[in-house]
């Protein structure tokens, strides 16, 4: 076998992928392995024969010995809708960051809604917008891409996420310096109504406190 045949002559770099990987939880995609000098036959050998790697869907793999995370399914699911378009957000976003005690049932994402083709896969939420992320609404957390927590927390009371979460979470945000009245207050007016009026309400019983 060829290690070759399909990156314009690199060799494979095994510690260049384990390095990426790490950033991720341990996976990585099939095009993250072939930029690493790794082909399609090469990375199909290591997860069938040498039992290097783990498959774990098409195009999505993981070193085998890699230690587990306690969010490897938010990894993989954000991974496998493409890492340089999806963002992990709304509660997820919430739990990763520590704001509220929510618990997600699914894996939310977000994605531009010129990418609505996308379809999600089992136990994932995914989300379209129009509205354009900016630097100051994403954050990276453990390799991760997800919005950051005034967006979360307006994304996940527009979501429908129960109000006493939101009003914690805009509590929590604020103390911790991770979000500011202004910030919240001016994505919450574009949603208007019951978004408005939750992160009133929470600014309000900041304000008696």
């Amino acid at each position: 076998m060829h290690d070759n045949d399909e990156n314009d002559g690199s060799k494979p770099s095994h510690t260049g992928l384990f390095e990426l990987a790490s950033e991720q939880g341990g996976y990585f995609t099939a095009v993250q392995a072939r930029a690493c000098g790794f082909s399609r036959a090469l990375l199909a050998h290591h997860a069938k024969s040498s039992g290097r790697f783990l498959r774990v869907r098409q195009g999505l793999y993981r070193f085998r010995e890699y230690p587990g995370s306690p969010r490897e399914d938010v990894i993989a699911a954000w991974l496998a809708t493409g890492r340089e378009v999806a963002v992990v957000s709304h509660e997820s976003a919430l739990d990763i960051l520590g704001l509220s005690d929510v618990v997600p049932e699914v894996v939310h994402l977000t994605v531009p809604r010129a990418r609505r083709y996308r379809s999600a896969s089992p136990g994932v939420a995914l989300h379209t917008t129009t509205r354009g992320l900016d630097k100051s609404d994403v954050v990276v957390r453990n390799g991760i891409r997800l919005t950051a927590a005034a967006r979360s927390i307006i994304d996940a009371a527009a979501a429908g996420t129960a109000p006493e979460q939101i009003v914690a979470a805009i509590g929590q945000a604020l103390d911790r310096g991770m979000a500011t009245q202004s910030k919240l207050l001016a994505a919450a007016r574009v949603r208007g109504g019951r978004v408005e009026g939750l992160v009133q309400q929470a600014l309000e019983e900041r304000r008696r406190r």
